[in-house]
């Protein structure tokens, strides 16, 4: 595998409190990923939370919009602690190897991690903090649909 640089890495206040917790926990218990995790935020910038350039970096509970070994298409999946993950498609584990490789980067940087013994690289195009393409669920409002199921047949010819 050859070694590229590791990118530089910010991580907001609040998250790097959360997360070197929970990277503490997991690798006192020889989790790998907890240990891949806890060397990721402890080389990461600490900054405050309400830092502009927080914007384009992946902070818990953003979008993370990346491809994996330069293989297409890219994936849009939101950054959640293990305790909210509910799904595989949209979501990924800060705990998983790819999470933890996410976690503090900016757009454009691209990260080594591994699965199992499998070498990969992450590579960040951009960051949201709100679900990109999400079609808004807006209706129109019922009665507008009420009146094209009118029984009334109108006036009749007598």
């Amino acid at each position: 595998m050859h070694h590229c640089a590791l990118p530089e890495l910010s991580i907001s206040a609040s998250d790097h409190r959360r997360l070197e917790t929970i990277a503490l926990v997991a690798a006192a218990q020889g989790d790998i990923d907890g240990l891949f995790l806890l060397a990721e935020i402890s080389r990461a910038e600490t900054v405050p939370d309400d830092a502009g350039a927080l914007a384009s970096i992946v902070t818990m509970g953003s979008w993370a919009t990346f491809w994996v070994d330069w293989g297409l298409p890219y994936e849009t999946r939101q950054l959640v602690y293990p305790r909210d993950y509910r799904c595989d498609k949209t979501q990924v584990s800060v705990m998983s190897p790819l999470g933890a490789a996410l976690i503090g980067l900016k757009s454009g940087s691209q990260m080594p991690f591994s699965v199992g013994r499998r070498p990969h690289v992450v590579r960040l195009d951009s960051v949201s903090l709100t679900q990109p393409n999400v079609v808004p669920l807006f209706r129109a409002p019922l009665t507008a649909q009420r009146e094209t199921f009118d029984d009334d047949p109108g006036p009749s010819a007598a």
